[in-house]
C-alpha cells in the first residue's frame, strides 16, 4: 500500500515544476496551468486508489479480462470487509483534505463530486450491511464461484490450467468466510425468509452433484475445466494429471466447503419464518430508507415511490387497452392477461429447439438494431455483443435475463443471457422489448461505452448506479417504437408490458417492506394488474423480498431521463438533437440523476446561447 499523503504531494509538487520550468511558459504558473496541474494530480490519485482497490481483488482482475493473481480468490472474511469501509473512509478524507474542488477542470471536478457520492454511499451502505444477506436464491458466492470460474477464468496455458485449479483448492477457505459472516448474521437475528433456503440448498447441491462427486455425467465445474484442459496443445499425460490435480482439488476442497454450507442453510431454516418483508429486520426503517437511497440516488421516500407507482401502473394500463382494442379482444384486461399467459401461440415449444429459436431470435432483434444506431446515437460501442443461455446449473435461481459487460481488453464480449429453464416463462412478445433492454440499445450499449470512454478515471468507466443504469434501458425499450420497430401490436403490448412490470415494482417492492405485505399478496396485486406469467410474478416477488429496494431503480431512472428529455425538446424545439442528448446521457459514464439532470441542464443552455 503505497502512503497516499506523499503520493499526491509529490505528484502535485513534479507537475507544478516542470509546468513552471516550461520553456514556453513564465516562471511563475498561470491560474489555467494551476488548474491543469491540480486537475492532473486528482486524477493520478484516482488512478492510484483505483489500482489499491484493484489489487484487494482478484476475482475483479480475471473479470476484467488481466492475468495478474488468476490462482487466488478474494479475501471474503468480515475483517476484509471493516477494512474497504475503513480505507474508502480514508481515502474520501484524503481527497477533501489534499484537493480544492474549485482549483479543479469541469470534468475532474465532476470526478471529484461522484467519487464523493459514491464513497458516502458505500459507507452508509456499509453501516447497515449486517442486514445484507450474504447468501440468498438470486446472488450469493454459493453460485456466482462457480459461474466465475466457468465464465471468467479462462486456460490457454498449463499455468492459466493450474491457476483454475489452486482457485479450487482456495474455495474451502473462501466459502468458509462467507459462512461465518452469515453465521455472525444469523445469530444477530438476521434471518432468510423460511422460503429461500430449499433454493439456496438446493443450488448449492447442483453444484456438487455429478462427477467426481457422485455417478452419472460431470458436474458442472468438472465438466469445465476438463473441456478447457482438453484444449491445450500438451501431451495427453500432461492432461491427465491437471485433469487428476482438478479432481483431487474438487474432492478435498470444493465439496466439504459446499456439504458445510448446506448443512448451515438446513440449520437456519429451522428457525426462519414467514416473514419476509425488511421490516422484520434491525432498524428497519432506516435501513429501507437508506436501501432506497442507494438504487435510486434520490431522497424519495417509500410512500412517494409507492405513489408513483400506483399512478403508473393505472395510465400504462390506459395504454393497454388500446393496443387490447386494436387486436380485436373482447373482453377486460385482466381476461386479456390470462389470454396472454396461457394461449399456447405465444410461446416457443419447451425443447431445446424452442430455445435455439429463441436465442436465434433475440440474436436476429440485436443485430438489426445494430443497422440503425447512426440515427440516434453519436457515440457507440466497439465491443460485441453475444446472446446465450443461462447454463443449466444456476437456471433455477437465477434471474429471467440479465446482461454481463465485455472484457476490459477486448477479449470477451458482452453477453445478453436469457434463462430459458421454461421456455413459456419467456413469451414471443416480451423477446424484443428485453432484447433491446439487455442488449442494444440498452444495457451492452451504455455499460461498453462507459467502459470504453477515454481520458476518465476508472471508477467513472466501471461503476455504476442503478437508477441510471436501469433506467436507462428501460428507457431503451421505448426508443426503437420511434423508428416503428415495434411492428406487432402484440410486440408493442410486450413493451408495455416490461414497462407496467417495472411500475408494479414500486407498489410491491415498497408494500413488501413497508406496509407488512404478505409474499402472496404481492403476487396477487402482479397478476391482477400486469400479463407476465404467474411462474415469473412469483419468481420476482421472490427476488423484491431478499433485495429491498433495488427493483424500485428501473421506473424511477426511466422516469427521471423522459422528463429531461421532453424538457430539452420543449425548450430547444427545432434545435433539439437526439444523437447529441444520448451523447450528454452516456458521455460521461454512470451518474447519479440530480447530476445527469445538471449534465443535461449545462447541454440545453449551451444550444440555447
Amino acid at each position: 500500500m503505497r502512503l497516499s499523503t506523499l503520493f499526491i504531494s509529490s505528484a502535485l509538487s513534479a507537475t507544478l515544476l516542470l509546468t513552471a520550468c516550461s520553456p514556453s511558459t513564465s516562471q511563475t504558473p498561470t491560474k489555467v496551468e494551476r488548474v491543469e496541474a491540480h486537475s492532473q494530480a486528482l486524477n493520478d490519485w484516482f488512478q492510484a486508489r483505483y489500482e489499491d482497490e484493484l489489487a484487494r481483488s482478484p476475482m475483479t482482475q480475471t473479470y476484467l479480462g488481466m492475468k495478474d493473481n488468476q490462482d487466488k480468490l478474494d479475501d471474503a472474511s468480515a475483517l476484509a470487509v471493516d477494512e474497504s469501509a475503513a480505507l474508502s473512509k480514508a481515502w474520501l478524507e484524503e481527497m477533501r483534505r489534499e484537493f480544492d474542488i474549485d482549483r479543479l477542470d469541469k470534468q475532474t471536478a465532476l470526478s471529484y463530486r461522484l467519487f464523493e457520492f459514491a464513497t458516502e454511499d458505500a459507507l452508509e451502505t456499509y453501516k447497515f450491511s449486517q442486514n445484507e444477506y450474504v447468501f440468498q436464491h438470486m446472488s450469493g458466492p454459493h453460485t456466482s464461484l462457480p459461474s466465475f470460474l466457468i465464465n471468467f477464468h479462462s486456460v490457454g496455458s498449463v499455468e492459466d490450467a493450474q491457476a483454475y485449479i489452486a482457485r479450487l483448492k482456495d474455495s474451502e477457505r473462501y466459502l468458509g468466510q462467507y459462512a461465518d459472516r452469515a453465521q455472525a448474521q444469523f445469530d444477530q437475528g438476521v434471518i432468510l425468509p423460511k422460503f429461500v433456503y430449499p433454493k439456496i440448498s438446493e443450488a448449492s447441491r447442483n453444484v456438487i452433484n455429478g462427477a467426481p462427486f457422485t455417478e452419472g455425467e460431470d458436474s458442472p465445474l468438472f465438466s469445465d475445466i476438463k473441456s478447457k484442459i482438453e484444449k491445450l496443445n500438451i501431451s495427453e499425460d500432461q492432461k491427465n494429471r491437471l485433469v487428476q490435480d482438478a479432481k483431487q482439488a474438487l474432492m478435498t476442497s470444493l465439496q466439504p466447503a459446499y456439504i458445510n454450507l448446506i448443512a448451515m442453510f438446513s440449520e437456519h431454516q429451522i428457525q426462519a419464518s414467514e416473514d419476509d418483508g425488511a421490516w422484520k429486520l434491525p432498524n428497519a426503517k432506516d435501513y429501507y430508507a437508506a436501501r432506497l437511497r442507494h438504487y435510486t440516488t434520490t431522497d424519495m421516500t417509500a410512500e412517494d415511490i409507492h405513489e408513483t407507482g400506483l399512478k403508473e401502473v393505472a395510465r400504462i394500463q390506459d395504454e393497454m387497452r388500446e393496443i387490447m382494442t386494436q387486436v380485436g379482444f373482447e373482453g377486460d384486461l385482466k381476461e386479456f392477461f390470462d389470454y396472454l399467459r396461457s394461449d399456447p401461440q405465444f410461446v416457443f415449444p419447451n425443447t431445446d429447439e424452442g430455445r435455439e429459436r429463441y436465442i436465434t431470435g433475440a440474436t436476429d432483434i440485436i443485430e438489426d438494431m445494430k443497422t440503425r444506431l447512426d440515427s440516434l446515437f453519436i457515440t457507440k460501442p466497439k465491443a460485441d455483443i453475444v446472446v446465450k443461455r443461462v447454463e443449466p446449473f444456476r437456471e433455477a435461481t437465477a434471474f429471467g435475463a440479465f446482461y454481463n459487460q465485455p472484457a476490459a481488453d477486448g477479449s470477451r464480449p458482452g453477453t445478453y443471457y436469457i434463462n430459458l429453464k421454461d421456455v413459456k416463462e419467456q413469451p414471443k412478445y416480451l423477446m424484443q422489448a428485453l432484447a433491446y433492454h439487455e442488449g442494444i440499445p440498452g444495457h451492452h450499449m451504455q455499460i461498453a461505452i462507459a467502459m470504453e470512454l477515454k481520458g476518465l478515471p476508472k471508477f467513472r468507466t466501471m461503476g455504476g448506479h442503478t437508477s441510471y443504469i436501469e433506467g436507462w434501458a428501460l428507457y431503451s425499450e421505448s426508443v426503437p417504437k420511434e423508428l416503428n420497430l415495434y411492428t406487432d401490436p402484440y410486440s408493442d403490448f410486450g413493451r408495455l408490458s416490461m414497462e407496467i412490470f417495472r411500475a408494479a415494482r414500486l407498489v410491491v417492492d415498497t408494500g413488501i417492506h413497508t406496509k407488512k405485505w404478505t409474499r402472496e399478496e404481492a403476487v396477487q396485486y402482479y397478476l391482477n394488474n400486469i400479463p407476465n406469467p404467474e411462474g415469473d410474478v412469483r419468481a420476482e416477488i421472490d427476488r423484491y423480498i431478499v433485495w429491498p429496494g433495488q427493483a424500485t431503480a428501473y421506473k424511477i431512472g426511466m422516469i427521471k431521463i423522459q422528463d429531461l428529455r421532453k424538457k430539452a425538446e420543449e425548450r430547444l424545439g427545432d434545435k433539439f438533437d437526439i444523437r447529441e442528448f444520448h451523447d450528454v446521457v452516456l458521455a460521461n459514464g454512470s451518474v447519479p440523476l440530480k447530476v445527469l439532470e445538471e449534465l443535461v441542464e449545462d447541454w440545453v443552455t449551451s444550444k440555447q446561447d
